[in-house]
């Protein structure tokens, strides 16, 4: 895995924010990850993706304030392998020696026996993938979408420094799919979740969350889809 810099930080970066009583964000940069788990259960919690490249250090250094020095995660689940969200999962998985989880459809990506699709230069971040996966809890509707959706236009260098809210359709530059992508967004926010972590941006919920996610949906084809791209017919 090559290490790859992104030399943008928004106003979040090196925060973390508690988006349900179990459920922490961790942003680095411009991505983030989550803590899941409570802290009073220091040896029974995960940790959902990666960050960006050498970010390791300071993951760990907030998942010992959290659960206590010493206390690794059960495992790492990630949500896709674009490098700003599995940036410091090979330093980590040496460190604490636990298991990694990601949908098979990621492995060959993950392994570096294939690369993703080409970017598209008609548009310009990082986004969905063929083994996305988001992570839904029905008993409170929490959601941690990765980048199947964002709570900013990503498109938007002023947008992504300042963390403006908007929510928004998965991060353009490698999203191949771009129907498939419209059919996630259609079904998260069928699930209507209550709160929603996403890789990118602040957690969001409330009615901000459901009129966005609703509107989003019903949009999609006409305020997301390029109009030029190199995976748009």
């Amino acid at each position: 895995m090559e290490d790859k810099f992104i030399p943008v930080t928004s106003v979040a970066s090196g925060k973390v924010q508690r988006a349900t009583p179990d459920i922490l964000c961790l942003t680095i940069q411009i991505v983030n990850m989550c803590f899941v788990g409570h802290a009073g259960q220091s040896d029974n919690w995960v940790l959902v993706d990666a960050g960006m490249p050498k970010s390791a250090q300071k993951i760990i250094e907030e998942a010992e304030n959290i659960f206590g020095k010493g206390f690794r995660p059960k495992a790492i689940i990630l949500t896709h392998g674009h490098f700003d969200h599995i940036g410091a999962v090979e330093e980590l998985v040496k460190l604490w020696d636990v298991p990694v989880y990601a949908h098979e459809l990621e492995m060959p990506y993950l392994t570096g026996k294939s690369n993703y699709p080409p970017a598209d230069p008609g548009v310009d971040a990082p986004g969905h993938t063929p083994g996305h996966i988001s992570l839904f809890r029905e008993s409170d509707r929490a959601l941690i979408a990765g980048d199947a959706f964002t709570t900013l236009k990503q498109e938007s260098l002023f947008n992504v420094i300042t963390q403006k809210p908007e929510l928004h359709g998965p991060p353009a530059y490698f999203t191949p799919d771009w129907k498939a992508a419209w059919e996630s967004v259609k079904k998260l926010a069928a699930l209507r979740p209550s709160i929603a972590v996403t890789g990118h941006g602040l957690p969001m919920h409330g009615e901000q969350l459901a009129d966005g996610l609703e509107e989003l949906a019903r949009d999609f084809g006409r305020t997301q889809i390029p109009e030029h791209s190199r995976y748009v017919d």
